[in-house]
This record gives structure tokens, C-alpha cells and sequence, in this order.
């Protein structure tokens, strides 16, 4: 459930950072724990110019934020705080600030705050991205099926990802920019696949009647097609610069090892902020198992406290050792 500023506590078994399929997914497990947490989100989810979210079952074809406000309704019989707010702090005592001036504190963090696409420098892209210019082929590829389609070439990926939308339609151009180099394996596979090679940079996404129309290169000339995919660069939350341990991979996501858990202490990192390939059922499984594993070590820690202060309160009983009353 939601709760106003002053309602909330400062100390939380575990502090989500990031109020996306992810960060839900791990606050339900951990809420049915009967875990004290906290998502903290902005509400500015990495899909959100999608219009629709595939390849989740019994919810295909569900808008994004119609799927996320199911999974908050979820949440509301259990012991779980919606704070909607931005993150401006992380440190490694795990201690989070927020935008408004509170402060939470976990005994343990989960960062899915996702990633931010960079797009191409095109005139017109942030207003076609999610429409017409697009990334993933399994998330929008059927509703694009049989159209001229294009391929930005950007990287040593563009070429499988050009195969790839070939299999959604016959009509398909890669727009080889200058400096991307083609292997003679390449060449032959972009070939025998019937898929066309431009070369140019692509400058503007030219649009009719609200439907995309061609790709403008820089010398005028055009590429007619109806969705263009390509690869974006990404960036994760700044925010999570200043914490020592959380080291980044050749992406520069958070590197985790199986379970979640950062080279930071407590901790823990799922979603794309981890893997910026993850779809949204996979990230909701990926979050699923790092809430059972955080769990576990929030229980060795409850068990040890346990036995601390017992033992400070007299001798404790071996296993099987009978009480002194029953003696």
C-alpha cells in the first residue's frame, strides 16, 4: 500500500530501488516472506513508450503500465511501501535518499532501477521510439510482419539483428553506416537472407500522416520502410556511481553473480540494470530467485541475532536437550 511521507519508517528489511516488473516481482516474494519493504520508484519505466508488453503469459499484449499497476494492486495485502519518489543518494551502508529529503535504510538493497535507452542521433527518434523505430524483433516483430522494415547498422550486432527481422518480412534494407565493417561472412549471410545493403548514415525519420515512411540518410537519399529497428546505447542510474563495490561489465550494467548480489555488501541488482537484454518475464524470474536468496541470508541473520541474545540471557540448550523443568 501507498503510504504519505510522514507514515513512513526509516528501516526496512530490504529498500527496492526501482518500482518496475523486477522490483515488484522481488517485493511480492519478500512481502509473502512477511519482509518490511520499500519500492521506491520515479515512475519513468524503460517501456513506457511501448504501447503494449509481449511474451508474458495470460497478460499478452497488456500496456506497460496497465501490467505494472496490477502488480502494485498485488502488493497491497502485504506489509510493502509504494514511495513514489526519485532516488538521489545510494551509499554502501545502504542507506537511500530521496528527491523530497527522507532518508530510508535497508538492512539489505535491491537495485532494478533498469537502464535509460540512448537513441540515435536522428531527428525524430524520441518521438517515433516505441512506435516505428524499435529494438527488440520478439517484442514488436509480429505486429510489423510483412511491412518494409530497415536496420540501422550501428554495431557488430546489427547484422544478426538485420537476420533476424528478416524472418518477420521479405522486404528488409541494413543502412550500413560508414565505419561499420562487414566480414566476407556477413556479406554472404546478409545475401543468401535477400536482405538489402545501404550504405549512409541515417540523419531523420521521415513521417506521413503519423506513420513512418523512410529513413532520410545524410546525402537526401531515402530508404522507404515502416519500422526501422536498431540497437541503442544505455545508461544506468548515475545514482549508483558513488557505491563502492558495484562493479560494471563491457555494458556497463552492475556485474552480479547467480543469485543477484553485487560486489557491494547487501547489495543485490536485477532487471536490465543487470542484463540489458532481459525481457520482462525473464526479469520478473531472475528477481523471483534473488528474493528467495536474499531471504535466506535476511533468515541466517535473524537466526544468529537470535542466538546472540539469547546466549547473552544464560546458557542455551543443545538440540535434543531436555529443559530443566522436564528433567
Amino acid at each position: 500500500m501507498s503510504f504519505a511521507p510522514h507514515a513512513l519508517p526509516a528501516r526496512y528489511d530490504v529498500v527496492i530501488v526501482g518500482g518496475g516488473i523486477a522490483g515488484l516481482t522481488a517485493a511480492t516474494v519478500l512481502g509473502r516472506a512477511r519482509r518490511r519493504v520499500a519500492v521506491v520508484d520515479a515512475g519513468r519505466p524503460r517501456n513506457a513508450p511501448a504501447d503494449h508488453v509481449h511474451g508474458f503469459p495470460s497478460r499478452d499484449g497488456i500496456p506497460p503500465r496497465e501490467l505494472l499497476r496490477l502488480c502494485r494492486s498485488d502488493l497491497e495485502q502485504y506489509d510493502v511501501d509504494l514511495v513514489d519518489a526519485e532516488v538521489t543518494g545510494l551509499s554502501e551502508d545502504r542507506t537511500v535518499e530521496l528527491g523530497d529529503g527522507r532518508v530510508l535504510q535497508g538492512r539489505h538493497v535491491v537495485v532494478a532501477s533498469g537502464l535509460r535507452d540512448v537513441l540515435p542521433d536522428i531527428a525524430g527518434a524520441a518521438e517515433r521510439w516505441g512506435r516505428d523505430l524499435l529494438q527488440c524483433p520478439y517484442c514488436h516483430g509480429w505486429e510489423v510482419a510483412d511491412l518494409p522494415l530497415a536496420v540501422l547498422g550501428t554495431g557488430p550486432d546489427s547484422v544478426q539483428q538485420a537476420c533476424l527481422v528478416r524472418t518477420f518480412s521479405p522486404e528488409v534494407t541494413l543502412i550500413r553506416r560508414e565505419g561499420l565493417e562487414l566480414t566476407d561472412e556477413d556479406s554472404r549471410a546478409l545475401a543468401a537472407m535477400g536482405i538489402t545493403v545501404v550504405e549512409g548514415t541515417a540523419v531523420e525519420l521521415q513521417v506521413q500522416d503519423d506513420t513512418l515512411a523512410a529513413v532520410v540518410l545524410a546525402d537526401r537519399r531515402t530508404v522507404p520502410c515502416r519500422a526501422v529497428f536498431c540497437e541503442p546505447g544505455a545508461e544506468v542510474d548515475p545514482v549508483l556511481s558513488g557505491v563502492s563495490g558495484c562493479s560494471r561489465d563491457a555494458d556497463g550494467c552492475l556485474e552480479t553473480d547467480e543469485a543477484g548480489r553485487t560486489g557491494a555488501e547487501r547489495i543485490w541488482a536485477v532487471g536490465n540494470v543487470a542484463d540489458p537484454s532481459s525481457q520482462v518475464v525473464a526479469a520478473a524470474g531472475d528477481a523471483y530467485r534473488l528474493a528467495v536468496a536474499l531471504n535466506a541470508e535476511l533468515l541466517e541473520e535473524d537466526v544468529a541475532a537470535a542466538v546472540r541474545t539469547a546466549e547473552a540471557e544464560g546458557p542455551l540448550l543443545s538440540a535434543g536437550e531436555p529443559a530443566a523443568a522436564n528433567r
